[in-house]
């Protein structure tokens, strides 16, 4: 972003914000309860500083190993708090507007677990799949305590037809929440995990789309990514959510060649935010696919939109920065 003073006068311009803890990432349910029971905990809990708000601690990778075990692949730590794994769905060869596009620009499957102070886990995720393998990977999940909260599209007219679901459950078992996730992956096509592939550099324009939309950016399997947070602190219920989990904005360029690239992105909004960025991106040229909730019981609400374009990188860039200054975001550290 630009500097504190086009913030300020950025946040004042759309209508006032509760700087309130949020629930950005989709209701908390207990396995054997279910979501009513989760969000019932005592008026006070240890490692809060609000009342019935819960708090992430640290961890580290060993933390997880279990889950590592179960999920049949390892993951990595984001920001000390966030255990990360990804699913790219290699197995896929997905044609969208013309464009074959690469498992990392629309075809990854990411999901996450957070520990907390009171000893439970909170697990979340976007996972994609089939239209084939939609239900009965829904009817594991649903065997297995693990909820959906979402149900939509990244993609413009793609082939062959893929949805992606909003996955979340909250226990005192994380190797459980792991297995049960696991049941629903082994009912889809997903690939066995692969090495990384060597550092490699993109023909784009990065110095120019990083000066233009004000954040730096990083290339991740063949890709050009630029990621912000939002401001707010974020909470699921009575969970706060570690900066940046279920409630980014993202922007990722796939190289076409010649500088020019095929974008898919979201932007996550507040209520009022959403007329001024749809408003943003179809100004720049840029296609709606969607606009939906990833969550259940956010404070406040929060609505996510996916889009697409395709051109020249730096121009791209410049299409999506009205709508990263229509909503109250930071780059990602």
């Amino acid at each position: 972003m630009t500097g504190d003073r086009q913030q300020d006068t950025r946040a004042r311009a759309i209508p006032s914000r509760r700087r309130v803890l949020a629930a950005a990432a989709l209701a908390p349910v207990l396995t054997a309860a279910g979501p009513a029971a989760a969000r019932a905990l005592p008026a006070k809990m240890p490692g809060t500083g609000h009342t019935g708000r819960i708090k992430p601690v640290r961890t580290d990778l060993a933390d997880w190993a279990g889950v590592a075990r179960a999920l049949g692949r390892s993951g990595n730590m984001l920001r000390g708090t966030t255990y990360h794994t990804g699913f790219p769905r290699r197995d896929l060869q997905v044609v969208s507007k013309g464009v074959l596009v690469t498992p990392g620009l629309a075809l990854g499957t990411h999901v996450a677990f957070v520990r907390y102070a009171d000893g439970s886990t909170m697990l979340m995720g976007d996972v994609v799949v089939t239209e084939k393998e939609l239900q009965q990977v829904t009817d594991a999940w649903q065997a297995h305590g693990i909820e959906q909260t979402a149900l939509h599209k990244h993609l413009l007219s793609q082939i062959p037809d893929l949805w992606w679901t909003h996955v979340h459950a909250h226990n005192h078992d994380a190797v459980a929440l792991a297995r049960g996730l696991r049941a629903g992956f082994d009912r889809t096509g997903t690939p066995p995990a692969v090495p990384p592939g060597p550092a490699t550099t993109v023909d784009l324009d990065v110095a120019g789309m990083e000066a233009t939309l004000g954040a730096k950016g990083s290339v991740e399997d063949g890709l050009y990514k630029i990621i912000f947070v939002r401001r707010e602190t974020i909470a699921d219920g009575d969970l706060i959510l570690p900066p940046g989990l279920g409630s980014t904005t993202a922007f990722n360029f796939q190289p076409l060649g010649g500088g020019r690239a095929a974008l898919s992105g979201d932007c996550a909004m507040l209520a009022a935010e959403v007329p001024h960025v749809l408003k943003a991106l179809r100004r720049g040229g840029i296609e709606l696919v969607e606009l939906h909730n990833h969550h259940l019981a956010e404070d406040p609400r929060l609505f996510f939109t996916h889009f697409w374009a395709v051109g020249d990188g730096v121009e791209l860039a410049r299409a999506l920065r009205p709508a990263v200054d229509a909503t109250d975001v930071v780059p990602s550290a």
